[in-house]
């Protein structure tokens, strides 16, 4: 840590002790091409060097250069990038008036946010990366996100938490899973337009970054198109309403300038039954330029949502209740209630110091992050399960009894279910007439309250090389715990585990009421310190950058809570766990000409495991994963990049090997070693990834454009990890677990089984026509495959094979038997055709713009992901589950929305 300070501040003395060069001096004048209004506050770059400019109010630009030749970019918030190669043969160059054609298509582009809102309805599909592609130009990464996104798929098979999300600079992926939290932040698509995107190991301006690319959002009120903007949508998505207002001042004559944004999101139901949507949204940023070079900045961002959650289910399930059931609630009073409701409030504060000059460019800010994030659950306690959809009431579990099918208990649940397929909430009311709770609803409570430190500089440190440095703070300080919400007409909750009769809290009162703290309340303590450098070279064809991190990381919890059944290790603090990791990545780019273009890169990463990877069972004990390791990340990808005059597109291949992975998972399951609730660790896991991908477009006329997206992957477990189970301790004697509770199944044999990542294979094929007179229509035809559900790991470890009875391997568990019981077969694939289009009206200075589109116009119904149940975990049980070929115990799915639409008009002055 201290070497990369040493080198920051060397490097920024350097700078201004290097010696004089020639420069050359461009200067022009930017207006609109529809209405001949300048156009001010847009960013004007030199390619391959950090020299930023922006323009004046008046649209005037002057940038100074050490290059001869250069590429000179231009980019402003709703208006089409503009390059323009340049040759120096005097000292400067005046481009005069340059016209910059409006993008009718930027709604679309403001409406990502919307699409991707659409993927996070469930905790199963969070973890969807495309919003990470909203400020990409690429068609590939684009049709990776319109188009793909609605089906699960990820850009080269990655997890969210493996890119970068920051505001201003200061990065926003939690702590707790790595992955950014879009809830933090919705609704407010008007402030979020100026986004600076990086694609998978490119170099970024502000990161180090993550091997699937980097999105900066920056908020600056200057550098968004001054006026008044209000936008109505409609949709049958995740919710049915928006209405959004945006006020920007644009750059005051006294150096201010401000942002004030809001906006509202409804649904009684989304598309799936009993999601109910409410959001609202708002922003306030001011912006003070003390002069020419340093401005400071303020964001306040607040953002509130509330949603209905829906569940996987089973092929029974779905073809009893189609693909739109949801078993989470019911009917009371007339009014539907979810039981499992989400509820994220968590407002960011910012403060921004910049100073950006011709060759030097800084950016220190600091946030605080604070709120909570709610998560809702109907609990039981010696009462039947409320769940419709649990095993025992369907007819499954009639024609899997171990004493015969009965064809007529299974034909009485069916109608039973289909009577009845929603929560009762007046039977849990009439359970609970007794004093003490039979059903309890709750909430799951995160409290957290984090705090960054962010320190960037960007300066030209010779003609060729340009240097980035970052030195970054962030400390987490997060209280989890249960909440009482409702006693559903009981009197009290007595706060015992059902299944050892022990306490909770051993200090507290067992007796608990609405709005106590019950079952588990601990503190989970992070802090993280970070640094990077980065040089990059460009002279003449050839470019290459170099680029190393360093962080160190500490995790600890702290207790609350002294569990009976944890009485030694659930009070108080844990020891810390600290990481200290490095990582290096660097790139070469070579032009064979102007038109064709061949970069590869490279990276090797050691990074801390997420913090939700590194306690056994937090909620209980203090226990960390016994040798718990840093995480490596090898990976290496190869472009090309064609830029014909009718024709361009990019072509890529890549292999990326994820080392030393650990996993953490919560079940119930039947194992030849014991029945319990379980916490199953793996331990020396990896993942292999690797595949190409296409993207290319080809201009049939000046209007109409066809283009091609293929991605083919292959993403498969790539060892044979350790899996470890701990059980509840409590009245436990069995010899084979240790003091811990922790009983070792050795390796689980998965190696090349196939990751539960989205489809591995996506091909998309669309055409798009333009009209001069500002409207726009596209289709885009879609075919996606080899996508599968996730597997149950306990069942390929040597227990599977045990009968719990004798403790002796099945005499029919085989290896021809058990690999067929446990083969892997890919989920169906599909087709999707989607349409889009809008339209955009200029009336005496004031716009009025349209944007539609249509998703699964032929209301395709499909799954987009799954796991299997892990409660069969011997072979004997899952043998007898799967005879009738309706299991029990089937894998669960998620199922894809059918036909929907996204209604979207705003109104500008």
């Amino acid at each position: 840590m201290k070497r990369i300070g040493f080198l920051f501040v060397f490097s920024f003395i350097a700078l201004h002790s290097l010696w004089s060069q020639d420069r050359y001096t461009l200067d022009g004048r930017l207006v609109s091409q529809r209405t001949e209004n300048p156009i001010p506050q847009a960013e004007i770059t030199i390619e391959g060097s950090n020299n930023i400019v922006r323009s004046q109010e008046n649209g005037f630009f002057r940038i100074t250069t050490a290059k001869r030749e250069i590429l000179l970019r231009i980019s402003s918030a709703d208006y089409l990038i503009k390059q323009i190669p340049i040759t120096f043969t005097l000292d400067s160059l005046s481009l005069g008036t340059i016209m910059l054609e409006e993008d009718i298509t930027t709604e679309q582009t403001t409406n990502l946010i919307t699409l991707t809102d659409n993927e996070l309805t469930d905790d199963g599909i969070a973890s969807n990366p495309s919003g990470l592609l909203q400020a990409t130009r690429d068609l590939f990464l684009n049709r990776a996100a319109f188009d793909f996104g609605q089906a699960f798929f990820r850009v080269r098979g990655y997890d969210s938490q493996n890119g970068n999300i920051s505001i201003n600079g200061i990065k926003m992926n939690k702590f707790y899973d790595g992955r950014p939290q879009w809830n933090n932040w919705g609704g407010l698509n008007d402030v979020l337009r100026n986004q600076q995107y990086t694609n998978a190991l490119a170099p970024s301006d502000f990161t180090f970054g993550g091997i699937l690319g980097n999105t900066n959002i920056d908020t600056r009120p200057s550098g968004l198109r001054p006026g008044t903007r209000f936008t109505v949508s409609a949709s049958n998505r995740t919710y049915a309403g928006r209405f959004m207002a945006t006020h920007n001042s644009g750059l005051l004559e006294n150096g201010l300038a401000y942002t004030v944004s809001v906006s509202k999101r409804w649904a009684k139901e989304g598309y799936i039954n009993g999601t109910l949507y409410d959001a609202y949204s708002a922003y306030v940023g001011g912006e003070y330029k003390i002069n020419d070079k340093n401005s400071l900045q303020f964001t306040g961002i607040f953002a509130s949502n509330r949603r209905g959650r829906s569940s996987a289910i089973t092929e029974e399930v779905f073809q009893l209740a189609g693909n739109r059931y949801n078993p989470y609630w019911g009917e009371q009073d007339n009014k539907t209630r979810n039981s499992r409701e989400r509820e994220i409030s968590e407002p960011i504060l910012m403060l921004n110091y910049r100073v950006e000059k011709d060759k030097f460019n800084l950016n220190a800010g600091v946030s605080y992050q604070f709120g909570t994030n709610n998560r809702s659950r109907l609990g039981y306690f010696n009462a039947p399960n409320p769940d419709p959809t649990y095993y025992r009431y369907l007819p499954s579990f009639y024609i899997n009894s171990p004493i015969g099918a009965n064809f007529t208990s299974a034909n009485l649940a069916k109608e039973g279910f289909l009577n009845e397929p929603q929560i009762d909430w007046e039977a849990i009311y009439r359970s609970n007439e007794r004093e003490a709770a039979a059903y309890l609803l709750y909430d799951d409570v995160t409290d957290d309250q984090q705090f960054n430190f962010n320190l960037i500089s960007n300066f030209d440190l010779l003609q060729n090389v340009q240097v980035d440095l970052g030195l970054n703070f962030s400390q987490l300080s997060s209280i989890n715990y249960a909440r009482i919400t409702d006693l559903l007409g009981a009197q009290f909750h007595n706060d015992m585990d059902a299944f050892s009769n022990t306490k909770n809290d051993i200090a507290g009162l067992v007796q608990k009421q609405r709005g106590d703290v019950f079952n588990y309340n601990y503190i989970l303590d992070a802090t993280n310190y970070s640094s990077f450098a980065q040089f990059r070279y460009s002279k003449a064809r050839w470019s290459a950058f170099m680029a190393g991190e360093y962080s160190t990381t500490s995790y600890q919890r702290e207790g609350l809570f002294q569990n009976e059944r944890y009485i030694n290790n659930s009070l108080g603090k844990s020891d810390k766990v600290n990481f200290s990791n490095y990582g290096v990545k660097g790139g070469a780019t070579y032009k064979i000409t102007e038109r064709h273009v061949v970069n590869v890169n490279a990276a090797q990463i050691y990074k801390a495991p997420v913090l939700q990877n590194v306690f056994v069972n937090p909620r209980e004990n203090n226990e960390v994963v016994a040798n718990i390791q840093d995480e490596k990340i090898t990976t290496l990808d190869v472009n090309y990049h064609l830029k014909l005059p009718n024709l361009t597109g990019r072509l890529s291949a890549f292999y990326t090997r994820f080392q030393n992975i650990t996993d953490i998972n919560f079940f119930f399951v039947d194992t030849g070693v014991g029945s319990d609730f379980v916490q199953e660790v793996l331990t020396d896991l990896d993942k292999l990834h690797l595949g190409t991908e296409l993207g290319l477009e080809y201009k049939l006329s000046s209007s109409v454009k066809m283009n091609f997206v293929a991605a083919i992957g292959k993403y498969v477990f790539a060892s044979d990890p350790n899996v470890t189970i701990n059980f509840d301790t409590a009245g436990r004697e069995e010899d084979l677990i240790n003091i811990d509770g922790n009983l070792s199944l050795g390796p689980a044999q998965i190696k090349d089984y196939k990751l539960a990542q989205g489809p591995q294979q996506a091909y998309a094929l669309g055409v798009e026509y333009r009209d001069p007179k500002y409207w726009w229509i596209g289709a885009t035809a879609n075919y996606l495959a080899d996508n599968y559900a996730n597997i149950s790991t306990i069942t390929r470890t040597s227990s599977f094979y045990l009968d719990p009875e004798t403790g002796n391997p099945f005499p029919d568990a085989t290896a021809e038997n058990v690999e067929e019981l446990l083969r892997q077969k890919p989920l169906d694939s599909f087709y999707l055709l989607n349409l889009i289009g809008g339209k955009s009206w200029l009336r005496n200075g004031k716009y009025i713009s349209v944007f539609t589109s249509i998703n699964n116009a032929f209301d395709v119904q499909f799954r987009t992901g799954g796991y299997e149940q892990s409660r069969n975990g011997n072979f004997g049980q899952l043998r007898d589950d799967n005879l009738s070929g309706t299991p029990s115990f089937a894998p669960k799915y998620w199922y894809g929305y059918g036909r929907t639409f996204f209604l979207n008009i705003a109104y500008s002055f």
